[in-house]
């Protein structure tokens, strides 16, 4: 009879062992040809409901972000959110590092935000006649670039660097980042004064880009509720995951199996958003300048897989493909002239494109 896992102590507190069957420890190779067992799907769902309970005592509503935060984070991607201010960006970032008992950094972006601000610098000690290094903010596992589109163009070169490279060069000495390692960035839509628009290369770094909207009556109801009762001030309850759980979830991703005709599907999907596709849009090319590109491939059917351990699979199913096809897509396809003027929205191109592709 398979026995489940429990938990060691450790000198930084108690850390969550592999249930048996789970095979791969954090840092450990992950074997994708071994289907998930009902044990590892059980333990992952464990964990994220703990992550939820958390998540849920500070964030009222917003599903979407909720599930796009978390499937960036057992996916080991970063994720672009897009808002009028006030919508909980930074209240859902500071949540989710609590709920996983990381290590946390906002850094507010300026147009004088230089990249060693971010990144960290050499400072000279006049007692001992050394350099020594200071590493900046983005040493942390979850760090939320606010308002991004604010600094300049080297700066956010420097970030996007750090995120893809998973380490900083200060004085000619490499610096690994925290693993796990997540950015949430942040843009204002409504505000064009002093901003510098990412580019859309750069963009296409981000696993997904969410765009938050406004609560519900009800749910605004429940918000004024929390504010006026302390509830949003008082201390998380419930026992946050720990790092190593965090690690287990993405190997746990990692090895949620793919069949080639989902595969094909993904690609099918992406071709279509170039002008391909086994049925192509006729009037796309008037809407869609450059379409999504193999790394958006790569993050539709990691989405998929992390929404598919979400929901207690160890597999993927179409429909994990569809839930996740607007975060994942909608910063990757470049609109026309035409497009941006007539207001066509990347959503509506996407779901055009899903229309016409016929799922296995």
């Amino acid at each position: 009879m398979p026995t489940t896992g429990g938990t060691m102590s450790t000198s930084q507190g108690p850390v969550a062992t592999t249930p048996a069957g789970a095979g791969a420890t954090p840092g450990s190779a992950v074997d994708h040809s071994r289907p998930l067992a009902d044990v590892e799907i059980e333990r992952a769902t464990a964990l994220l409901r703990r992550v939820t309970h958390i998540f849920a005592q500070r964030v009222v509503g917003q599903e979407g972000l909720r599930t796009a935060l978390v499937s960036t984070l057992i996916a080991g991607g970063h994720v672009l959110l897009e808002s009028v201010p006030g919508l909980a960006k930074t209240t859902a970032a500071h949540t989710l590092a609590s709920a996983v008992s990381g290590t946390f950094h906002r850094i507010q972006c300026t147009p004088d935000l230089m990249p060693n601000d971010i990144v960290g610098t050499q400072v000279f000690n006049y007692t001992t006649g050394e350099f020594t290094t200071q590493l900046g903010p983005v040493h942390a596992n979850v760090v939320l670039l606010d308002e991004i589109n604010r600094s300049s163009a080297k700066t956010q070169s420097a970030m996007l660097e750090a995120m893809q490279e998973g380490q900083t060069s200060i004085g000619g000495q490499v610096y690994p980042l925290p693993t796990p390692f997540m950015v949430l960035a942040t843009q204002n839509p409504i505000e064009e004064e002093g901003t510098y628009v990412l580019p859309e290369a750069q963009m296409d770094r981000f696993l997904m880009k969410e765009v938050l909207s406004y609560p519900t009556p009800a749910e605004e109801v429940d918000i004024l509720e929390l504010t006026s009762t302390g509830a949003l001030a008082a201390p998380l309850e419930g026992e946050p995951v720990s790092l190593a759980d965090v690690q287990l979830l993405r190997h746990l991703t990692d090895r949620v199996y793919v069949d080639r005709s989902i595969k094909q599907y993904i690609v099918a999907l992406v071709n279509t958003t170039r002008g391909g596709g086994p049925r192509p849009l006729p009037e796309l090319h008037r809407h869609v300048r450059v379409g999504a590109s193999p790394r958006g491939a790569i993050a539709l059917m990691r989405g998929a897989q992390a929404v598919a351990l979400q929901e207690g699979r160890g597999y993927v199913v179409p429909d994990d493909v569809r839930r996740v096809r607007h975060p994942v897509l909608r910063h990757r396809l470049v609109r026309t002239y035409d497009a941006l003027a007539n207001n066509v929205a990347p959503e509506a191109l996407i779901d055009a494109v899903f229309q016409a592709v016929p799922a296995p």
